[in-house]
């Protein structure tokens, strides 16, 4: 099997749940430190909760990217492995 034929068995609808399951993560720990959208928002560099809220609610395929994920780890000081 090829490294092509691998990729091209991950399907969107497990990517849908792999950034659904990060999103969740993030969520959950945020609330558990007591935190807003707003708040984490405006930790990580947003003026708004587009992106968060975005991508805690899986809108318009917005989705969290690594340089986010590493400073909202750092913001909820947890281990980034704790998102995944």
């Amino acid at each position: 099997m090829s490294i092509n034929t691998k990729c091209d068995e991950v399907s969107k609808e497990q990517i849908y749940h792999f950034y659904h399951q990060i999103a969740q993560n993030v969520a959950r720990i945020r609330k558990e430190k007591g935190l807003s959208q707003l708040d984490l928002s405006l930790a990580i560099g947003y003026k708004s909760v587009s992106l968060v809220a975005g991508a805690e609610a899986g809108y318009k395929n917005i989705h969290f990217n690594l340089e986010h994920l590493y400073k909202i780890a750092r913001v909820l000081e947890v281990d980034i492995k704790e998102l995944f």
